[in-house]
């Protein structure tokens, strides 16, 4: 358990209009029992799949100091420690309230169809660097994930970067007002989830929801470049947004990209940050990581943070795990380079991803190779999406591609024969052929969306041999 006490029994009775059964003091909140830690008040959260008061004796076992429940499960001891409430998930979201009521620090919410996570991870370090930052972990930012990740905000802390997704219209809307942000990014908006909406324009009205809760005078950060901008800014206007700043190449972007230097494992950028002339090096490699510390560096002005600070340490910055981390393996003949993509996929961050793969500088005879499954709720245009990959890989110098699921069998069949380098219904199957195909020298993409669990592929492959101290974290956020 750590020193810092982040809820005293008493408070977190108040906050939620519950009671509890004893005093005791939290340093942490969790909804996991397997992910539980010491000092955690564990909350039973009552999902669709799941009961928490099932793992409550779990979570106290592991260390949990009380837990937040609304029926006393039978195998606990008559002294065990809790916060009884009437429902749970209403208990975590007044939780996640009082903690941003009772804190002072400026924040910023995140959104977008691709990049958010990573925005999210870069913005957070570059506040870091000069005062006490609070940020949801990995990519909580659902009904759940924001309420915890509020829950969890110290009362000290300066700044809070939250992460907030969807996958229906209407859920970042209620998300926004729990959190109050100052500032507002929208990374971009991109056909994702585009089996839950018509059109691009209903997705871009759901990401605009994120002005709902923006507190008075607030900011809103838009990508000049894309071709929703304009939806956007209207919408934050109507919304009432004190100022819009706006990034991007676009020659009239606030935040504008002058010069880019890309490199294997960095960008080099030279930028006007809303008249202020700032050069500097992101930590990993990519267009749309340079694209996107726009909007970082545009979010520490709006904030009133540190530039200078904040631009020093985009060079720390890596992608989060399965969002293009890089894994260098040695064979007993060379090295293998593994480019992790496997958390997810969308057509745009497809594209991004098979360009930094086209972007590598491989050996004499090593290959590009593309391991790709499925882009999941992709609605009707899901085969014309996918095959429409086939002359990126081509641009991007792919020698073979290896693909698994239904919608991935149409790019398989527009390729090439010679970039044909095998094609199964799942990843499961594709497994073994992967590990086969490869040899020293070679860089392996592995891309797909979720569901298709190309992650083993990633884990087999890095099975192969030791990991090399050069190995990196870089590439798609």
């Amino acid at each position: 358990m750590t020193d810092t006490v982040l809820w005293q029994a008493a408070d977190a009775a108040a906050a939620t209009n519950g009671r509890a059964s004893s005093d005791w003091q939290a340093a942490g909140v969790s909804i996991d029992s397997r992910t539980t830690q010491p000092g955690d008040l564990f909350v039973a959260i009552q999902g669709p799949n799941f009961d928490g008061h099932r793992f409550v004796a779990d979570a106290l076992a592991r260390g949990a100091v009380a837990a937040m429940v609304s029926e006393r499960p039978d195998n606990l001891a008559a002294d065990t420690p809790l916060l009884r409430v009437a429902d749970t998930l209403t208990g975590l979201e007044a939780l996640g309230r009082a903690a941003r009521d009772r804190c002072n620090a400026r924040i910023a919410a995140v959104t977008g169809s691709v990049g958010k996570t990573g925005t999210k991870e870069a913005l957070a370090l570059a506040l870091a660097r000069g005062a006490l930052t609070h940020a949801s972990q990995g990519n909580l930012n659902n009904h759940w994930g924001a309420p915890l990740s509020l829950a969890r905000m110290p009362a000290a802390s300066t700044y809070g970067v939250f992460e907030l997704g969807m996958n229906h219209a209407g859920e970042i809307a209620p998300l926004s007002r729990m959190v109050r942000p100052h500032v507002a990014i929208i990374t971009n908006v991109e056909p994702v989830h585009l089996e839950f909406f018509s059109s691009l324009s209903q997705i871009a009205d759901a990401k605009a929801e994120i002005f709902a809760g923006l507190e008075p005078g607030g900011v809103a950060i838009l990508n000049r470049d894309n071709a929703h901008f304009a939806h956007l800014e209207a919408a934050a206007k109507t919304a009432g947004v004190g100022r819009v700043i706006s990034f991007g190449a676009h020659d009239r972007a606030d935040a504008r990209l002058i010069g880019l230097a890309q490199h294997p494992t960095c960008n080099c950028i030279s930028a006007d940050i809303d008249g202020q002339a700032v050069t500097y090096k992101v930590g990993a490699p990519g267009r749309h990581w340079a694209i996107n510390s726009l909007a970082v560096l545009a979010a520490v002005r709006a904030l009133d943070a540190d530039l200078g600070l904040a631009a020093l340490a985009m060079a720390e910055v890596s992608a989060p795990k399965g969002r293009g981390e890089r894994h260098r393996i040695e064979l007993a003949d060379g090295s293998l380079l593994i480019i992790d993509e496997s958390y997810n996929a969308s057509p745009v961050a497809m594209a991004a991803a098979i360009e930094t793969l086209g972007a590598v500088e491989v050996e004499t005879l090593g290959r590009r190779i593309a391991v790709l499954g499925d882009m999941l709720e992709m609605g009707p245009t899901a085969p014309e999406l996918h095959a429409k990959l086939a002359p990126a890989l081509k641009a991007a110098g792919v020698d073979q591609v290896l693909a698994c699921g239904p919608h991935m069998a149409g790019l398989y069949d527009a390729l090439p024969k010679h970039m044909r380098g095998g094609y199964e219904a799942t990843s499961a199957l594709l497994l073994p052929r992967v590990v086969s195909a490869v040899q020293a020298g070679d860089t392996v993409l592995v891309k797909g969306s979720l569901g298709l669990d190309m992650a083993p592929i990633v884990q087999a492959l890095r099975d192969l041999g030791p990991e090399s101290d050069a190995s990196t974290a870089a590439a798609q956020g």
